[in-house]
């Protein structure tokens, strides 16, 4: 069998994909290129793999219904490997695998990216350019799916991080951060006509919209401030007319490229399937592979017009339809289920979550933090029944055996996920007097579960690798003291944790639940099995 490499005069070669069920785009690559370069419509931050398992897919299907004539421009501003390694070497061109439920593989070539890009000043050929399309009246998004974390100015201390400050203080000629280099790229714009434009996150964290615009306003004041810009550029970004934020859910697993893939596609002469792990950690390769539901929903607010997205699956709805749909997913029937099993399963020896779904403990949990706990707080958003959603997550999502995602992935930035995922609902049965935040039993367990996790200690009393964490060592410091098997070591050591509002979104103590968590912990460290005799307890 000849060789399948993935590049842009192969894919003009239909009979050799088709022979191996590989489905190729229907529009002419080469001309989308180009006028993508030349008119620039939507240009994307965070070249990942939700954005070419997902986002780029969303404008392939409008490419292929000839509803739009050009593709997105992909730019990584962080982690520069990924265009010199997985775009630049193919082309833009990438393998997409979807893993359904029952072993299937569904594999497109993702052809949609017509220009990629590294937002680093050092690199000036590519800044010049970036410049250059955000001096195009074409321009009508940019998106971003950076992490929750690239949004973030300031640490747990409420400082501003050392790469913010230098952004500050040294103006839009040259920024390091990814906001700083936003912020300079929107003034680019602003001094060429004060074009139109809508910078939309479709990042997975609550209210993203107004995460970016915080972000960037608060940059753009700082310069204003140092003289660096005019006030009219903090006018610009401040008027919805010319400048606007939507807020935006979006809910697709895409783990990290799997080894069995790897060999799936050697096997039938795929030739592309080189898996790298880039200098900052970044497991990526010219494969993406990714379970089939999706959902992104986005608020319908495009100063400069838009592409029909509706037409490719998005929803497209005002804000308040928006925050109800990620509400629904953020705190309650997704992502704080994924939390939970991440920090079990780290703690358990898991290593996929599909395989924790079969451990009767855990999909009680999840189900009771779901169902039980989460679901009275859940607002019906009309566009998704959230039973239905729930559901599709535990039965079919979760369990799906051959989406190779595991429990040390989710974990990764746990400090910055569990004020949303369980710190919403927390707040919700706060606010309520239907409801009593004293009885949830849940929800705590898993806070206690993610503290037992910073022990650096596994069930059986083992050394356990921690998944990246911006906040790691501050918490580690925390809990040093803490010793498996000598509950009088707890003291009050969880106490910097609990009663951190920046963590949780309030000071779990001031509600009664920070005790109740410290019972659970203690109970979780007091031997080696501990965790499955608590969970055990609770849960059978």
């Amino acid at each position: 069998m000849e060789s399948l490499i993935l590049n842009k005069e192969n894919i003009k070669n239909p009979q050799n994909w088709k022979q191996v069920d590989i489905e190729l785009p229907s529009f002419d690559y080469d001309k989308m290129s180009t006028a993508t370069q030349e008119n620039p419509t939507w240009i994307h931050f965070g070249a990942g793999n939700i954005f070419r398992g997902f986002i780029a897919m969303l404008q392939q299907k409008l490419l292929n219904k000839k509803l739009v004539g050009t593709g997105i421009v992909a730019v990584e501003g962080y982690d520069y490997e990924i265009i010199d390694r997985i775009y630049t070497p193919y082309d833009n061109l990438s393998l997409l695998v979807i893993m359904n439920p029952d072993g299937s593989l569904d594999k497109k070539v993702v052809a949609s990216v017509g220009e990629s890009l590294a937002a680093d000043c050092s690199r000036e050929q590519e800044w010049q350019r970036l410049n250059e399309i955000f001096k195009k009246s074409s321009l009508q998004m940019a998106s971003f799916t950076i992490t929750e974390k690239g949004y973030a100015l300031k640490n747990i201390s409420n400082e501003y991080l050392p790469v913010i400050k230098t952004d500050m203080t040294a103006g839009p000629k040259s920024p390091k951060s990814v906001m700083a280099k936003v912020a300079s790229l929107a003034y680019t714009r602003y001094k060429n006509g004060e074009l139109p434009i809508a910078f939309v996150s479709m990042d997975n964290c609550s209210q993203n919209g107004k995460k970016l615009r915080n972000a960037v306003v608060t940059i753009a004041k700082k310069w204003f401030e140092s003289g660096f810009v005019e006030e009219g550029f903090i006018k610009y970004l401040n008027n919805p007319e010319k400048v606007s934020f939507p807020w935006s859910m979006i809910d697709k697993i895409t783990p990290r490229p799997s080894d069995s893939v790897k060999e799936m596609l050697d096997s039938i002469g795929f030739d592309s399937t080189e898996i790298v792990c880039t200098k900052v950690n970044t497991y990526i390769a010219p494969f993406v592979n990714a379970e089939g539901p999706q959902y992104l929903v986005i608020e319908d607010k495009f100063p400069n017009g838009r592409m029909p997205l509706e037409q490719a699956g998005v929803f497209l709805t005002d804000r308040e339809t928006v925050e109800k749909v990620e509400k629904m997913k953020v705190c309650t029937c997704l992502n704080p289920l994924h939390t939970a099993l991440a920090v079990f399963g780290c703690l358990l020896g898991y290593k996929s979550i599909a395989e924790e779904m079969k451990d009767d403990c855990l999909k009680a949990l999840v189900e009771k933090i779901g169902y039980e706990e989460g679901m009275p707080v859940v607002i019906h958003p009309e566009i998704l029944n959230p039973k239905d959603f729930i559901k599709e997550v535990i039965e079919v999502r979760l369990p799906n055996p051959y989406i190779p995602d595991t429990p040390q992935r989710i974990a990764s930035d746990t400090s910055q996920k569990v004020g949303i995922r369980f710190g919403e609902t927390i707040k919700s049965y706060c606010s309520r007097t239907d409801l009593d935040v004293k009885a949830l039993k849940f929800i705590p367990l898993a806070i206690a579960g993610w503290c037992r996790y910073l022990l650096e200690v596994d069930d059986l009393g083992h050394k356990m690798h921690l998944s990246p964490d911006p906040l790691l060592n501050v918490l580690k410091s925390y809990v040093s003291d803490i010793k498996l098997g000598d509950k009088a070591s707890v003291g009050n050591n969880l106490k910097p944790i609990l009663s951190n509002a920046e963590i949780f979104g309030t000071d779990l103590y001031e509600i009664d639940l920070g005790e109740k968590i410290e019972g659970y912990f203690i109970e979780m460290i007091t031997r080696a099995g501990a965790v499955r005799a608590t969970l055990q307890k609770y849960l059978k």
